[in-house]
């Protein structure tokens, strides 16, 4: 099966779901958790007509056209498809993880991978070469090319020498000195129509200067003016503390030489500004032999399903490669995101599914998963999590028509096999997706993964 293949099946998931105007559907028996907190509705039944969704309530109470199909999910759960404004597609082909690779058929594997994993909708975050993704969003658009959802960032605005570190990465963000600098980057982007703007602050672990909190207004501002949110990778909290003063719209990373402070976190509360807890990776590094979550069956199994057995190993290997004192070290430094993820949620911080998906070997749909997971243990509630990973997702990213399974909502629908609400680790367990109520056909999708990536 061809790379060809694989963008012939998005094409056709974009034309069915385009098609689905004609198409009545009734969807009866589940349990369906609307994605916006509100309680969940059981043995329901949900009509979509058009691909949008027209009436929720009890199965029996709602009814289909004549001419309407019937779909059965009986002991099923049912929630919004998740959203993911946090990636970095197009840099790992099997082992490899270099600029070379980023073209356009690694990237949209990538996006077939997140659709596989239950993600319809990602956000490219800063980290894009060239007009590729540009190209992709406007076949997306055209209804032209399928896969999961793309926005993107186009190249993000650091200080010399401070964007992304991977060798991968070189020479993409726009390097700036000068508010002059600032203005004209921010500028460009705005004129490229990206989706949202993001800088990087921080020296960089010591490589680079930070990126003074002027310029960085300055960015904001632009962004502001043509109505784009800007997100900051921050690591210290004095940077946060300026950035939310200065009307930063999300936090792409939690603070990380301390714990977000009450005076912090009300300024971004009064500010209303989105946190990504993004702490998968840095879990990954606190354990010095395999964790048991690698071979919970479900995720190992997802894995399986859509990366190379030789790629698998390489990270099964990396945690007996590192040394027992590391591991406390990085644990150290783990608790103190933990303990500021709770004093968020406590304090009803807008928190959003985050997690650098696309780092080298921080797979697509297993890191939102994973993260989802991990946004339990540090204290919120499974509800919380979904809440987080739909429509305040949605919210931010400025999209009103996904993201809750309501009346007026297109029917992005993520069938489980298992209530999430009782253990966030059945979010994994996937039956079915359907996009505008038509369903993805995953087997075709797994099969032209399994194909690409060992070729």
């Amino acid at each position: 099966m061809s790379r060809l293949f694989i963008a012939l099946i998005g094409v056709l998931a974009a034309f069915m779901a385009s098609s689905a105007a004609a198409q009545t559907v009734l969807f009866e028996g589940a349990r369906v958790i609307p994605g916006d907190g509100s309680p969940a509705i059981e043995n329901a039944a949900i009509l979509v007509e058009g691909g949008v969704i027209t009436r929720i309530g009890r199965k029996g109470e709602v009814t289909a056209p004549s001419n309407g199909a019937r779909i059965d999910l009986s002991g099923k759960t049912v929630m919004p498809a998740l959203i993911s404004p946090h990636v970095h597609p197009g840099f790992q082909k099997g082992l490899s993880y270099s600029a070379d690779n980023f073209t356009r058929e690694t990237i949209l594997d990538d996006l077939n991978r997140e659709l596989y994993f239950g993600v319809s909708t990602v956000m490219s975050l800063g980290v894009e070469k060239g007009d590729v993704m540009y190209q992709i969003r406007a076949d997306q658009r055209a209804g032209r090319l399928g896969g999961a959802r793309l926005l993107i960032s186009g190249r993000g605005i650091g200080a010399p020498n401070a964007g992304p570190g991977a060798a991968a990465y070189a020479h993409i963000a726009y390097e700036i000195t000068s508010e002059d600098e600032a203005r004209n980057a921010a500028r460009e982007l705005v004129a490229k129509q990206v989706d949202n703007i993001k800088i990087w602050v921080d020296d960089r672990g010591g490589r680079a200067p930070e990126l003074p909190i002027a310029l960085s207004r300055v960015v904001i501002d632009e962004g502001h003016r043509a109505g784009i949110k800007v997100s900051a990778h921050v690591f210290y909290h004095r940077d946060a503390v300026e950035l939310a003063a200065a009307g930063i719209n999300a936090f792409a990373h939690l603070v990380r030489d301390t714990e977000m402070s009450d005076e912090l976190i009300a300024s971004m509360l009064e500010h209303y500004v989105y946190a990504m807890p993004n702490i998968g990776a840095p879990e990954r590094a606190t354990h010095a032999s395999i964790p048991d979550w690698f071979e919970e069956p479900y995720l190992a199994g997802l894995l399986r399903d859509t990366e190379p057995p030789e790629v698998i190993e390489r990270v099964r290997a990396s945690f007996a490669a590192r040394d027992a004192a590391t591991a406390a070290r990085n644990q150290r430094n783990y608790t103190i995101l933990e303990h500021s993820l709770a004093k968020l949620s406590a304090a009803g911080v807008p928190i959003i599914l985050g997690c650098d998906t696309g780092l080298e070997d921080h797979f697509f749909g297993y890191a939102e998963h994973r993260e989802l997971e991990l946004m339990v243990k540090a204290g919120m509630t499974p509800a919380q999590v979904i809440v987080a990973a739909t429509s305040r997702a949605a919210a931010f990213l400025g999209f009103a028509a996904i993201g809750t399974l309501v009346p007026g909502k297109r029917a992005d629908i993520l069938v489980l096999d298992a209530n999430p609400l009782d253990d966030i680790r059945n979010t994994r367990r996937i039956a079915k997706m359907y996009l505008a109520g038509v369903e993805v056909d995953r087997a075709a999708i797994k099969a032209s993964l399994t194909k690409n990536t060992r070729n």
